[in-house]
């Protein structure tokens, strides 16, 4: 599987990283790329059409003979190129191996993190690749090799201790609960400062489809264990989770797993047993587990109720409800409701309820979308908001479908969809002193809640 080439872009296509293995690929394969995927239009200049349509480039494309793969994060475009015809799974697993590498040794993906240590990337790229072909992609094993110090990124806004302690997040999660400087850590950074402690986050990612009436169609939940390790020495990693749920074709339970994903070194000779999974933690993230579980419909943490009325020959009104259908102890945070409005809407005003705060409403009349967000939704509670659209045509019967679909973005934390939660975690070592600190959190995102409107 050889590589020609690997870069990183800025958002507006500016090359802060560029690696050549191989020097058989045009040294303009950035500007190439970017040109494309900036203005993909679907047909991609074949004779046959792509299936990714107008707008949407594929993570996998050829032009002028290249073919390119890359991933977004944090707004960077993180690409590799090869002028052989290679496996696209094996090479995405490789470039986002890549990246768990630089975030490892970043502590974080941001642009400002790759301009200030573009040299340890460098020494990163050299390393983990040659000539194309693909040599250590193990954090730990790249330590004796990388001798650039890190350079320390400050963030540009400072977060209290409480909301630090709140939500410690890893992975690939909203900014809101993501803050957090603990496990932005560089791996470097924390073996110099003997940082003995480990996060884990326990990640339900939700997706769903509701019909018009509001009742389900598709829903699924793709969760994760994913860890980040800064733990001193080679202890031993005892995970131990609830027991209500089982694997589907093993067990009956009350939550049955469709299908379970673990890490290459994780010993899980005793989960169906005792629901124990055993590992050495490699040093920085990595996935311990992955899983896909079918829930049922009456599961769901937030229901949509819409209503559209005619006030007029130019006026339409949107009623949206929002409830919260989780316990009152939980409540949901960085709701987001989007409402696809027509290219012929004028003018979007929201009417809120006068008592409410942290709620806001915008138009965004060049994406032709309507945006109402509530920073904090208590479990059980409800909140209303009437959007008044003005037309600068008459009103058509068949508005409605200019309507929608309306999606819903969210976050629940300590929260579990499936019933599958971090029971105990149990870290030995040689040392009857070893006492590392650990962090455990659940949480359920919306990846895809969308709520049809005819």
């Amino acid at each position: 599987m050889p590589i020609s080439q690997v870069f990183i872009l800025s958002p507006r296509g500016e090359r802060i990283v560029f690696k050549d293995y191989k020097r058989d690929a045009p040294s303009n394969t950035d500007e190439t790329f970017f040109r494309t995927y900036k203005f993909w239009d679907g047909t991609h200049r074949r004779l046959i059409r792509h299936s990714a349509p107008e707008g949407d480039c594929p993570p996998f494309f050829t032009e002028k003979g290249v073919h390119f793969c890359f991933v977004k994060r944090n707004e960077l475009l993180f690409v590799c190129t090869s002028l052989t015809n290679t496996s696209p799974s094996l090479t995405l697993d490789m470039l986002l191996r890549i990246l768990e590498v630089i975030r490892d040794y970043l502590g974080s993906i941001s642009e400002k993190a790759v301009r200030q240590n573009f040299t340890l990337v460098y020494e990163l790229l050299d390393e983990v690749l040659d000539l194309g072909i693909p040599q250590e992609l193990s954090t730990k094993r790249l330590r004796p090799y990388i001798f650039n110090d890190i350079v320390p990124v400050m963030r540009d806004n400072f977060i209290s201790m409480d909301y630090l302690v709140d939500s410690l997040g890893i992975g690939d999660i909203l900014e809101q609960t993501r803050c957090s400087d603990a496990t932005e850590t560089s791996v470097m950074k924390a073996s110099a400062e003997q940082r003995n402690e480990i996060y884990v986050d326990l990640i339900e990612r939700l997706h769903a489809v509701f019909d018009a009436a509001g009742q389900v169609v598709v829903v699924g939940v793709d969760g994760s264990i994913v860890m980040k390790s800064f733990l001193v020495g080679t202890p031993v990693l005892n995970l131990f989770l609830s027991g209500g749920f089982g694997v589907r074709g093993y067990e009956l339970s009350s939550s049955l797993l469709d299908y379970v994903n673990f890490h290459d070194e994780a010993d899980y000779n005793k989960f169906e047993s005792e629901r124990l999974l055993s590992i050495h933690p490699p040093e920085g993230e990595f996935t311990l587990m992955s899983y896909h579980c079918s829930i049922s419909a009456t599961t769901m943490p937030l229901h949509l109720a819409h209503s559209l009325v005619e006030l007029s020959e130019h006026q339409l009104e949107l009623e949206l409800r929002v409830r919260a259908a989780i316990p009152a102890g939980r409540y949901a945070i960085n709701v987001t409701v989007t409402v696809p409005t027509p290219p012929f809407c004028t003018a979007a005003a929201a009417e809120l309820k006068a008592d409410v705060s942290g709620q806001a409403f915008e138009h965004r009349k060049e994406e032709c979308c309507a945006v109402w967000s509530i920073e904090k939704l208590l479990g059980t509670a409800e909140e209303v908001c009437s959007i008044r659209l003005s037309t600068g045509t008459a009103v058509k019967p068949d508005v409605h479908r200019k309507l929608g679909p309306i999606s819903v973005e969210f976050e629940v934390p300590q929260y579990s969809l499936t019933g599958l939660s971090v029971k105990a975690l149990d870290i030995t070592e040689r040392s009857d002193a070893y006492n590392p600190s650990r962090w455990i959190r659940n949480i359920v995102l919306a990846d895809s809640y969308v709520f049809r409107t005819h």
